[in-house]
């Protein structure tokens, strides 16, 4: 069922919120820092993990795994949205260095593409 992969979801976000929280506190920070990312390691952690032998039926199973792949995209596009309104409000320096970032990952593409295909075959 759907639900259980919802309630794992959530478990998940909880908990990664509250430890980003806490680690903001620790350093002096008035944020969560990094909460979405503790969520979403702690999720794949769960739902991947071999240790936990859960009986679960295949609509529980499916709904677990739906759900799992629904967060990462949802959550990041969220924080990024976030990211970019801190990023505006606070001067062009913030917009110019991630602008400048987006451009040098798009570059690195066609070099990545070739790593990966290996040596060629002779």
């Amino acid at each position: 069922m759907v639900v259980y992969g919802v309630a794992l979801l959530a478990a998940c976000y909880l908990i990664g919120v509250i430890a980003g929280d806490a680690l903001g506190a620790l350093i002096g920070v008035q944020a969560n820092v990094g909460g979405v990312g503790i969520a979403m390691l702690l999720l794949l952690l769960v739902s991947n993990s071999t240790s936990i032998k859960l009986q679960l039926g295949e609509a529980t199973a499916s709904g677990i795994t739906f759900w799992s792949a629904m967060y990462i995209p949802i959550v990041i596009a969220m924080a990024a949205k976030q990211n970019v309104v801190a990023a505006v409000s606070s001067g062009w320096m913030a917009v110019v260095a991630g602008t400048l970032a987006v451009l040098v990952s798009f570059a690195l593409i066609p070099v990545l593409s070739r790593l990966g295909r290996g040596a060629p075959k002779v």
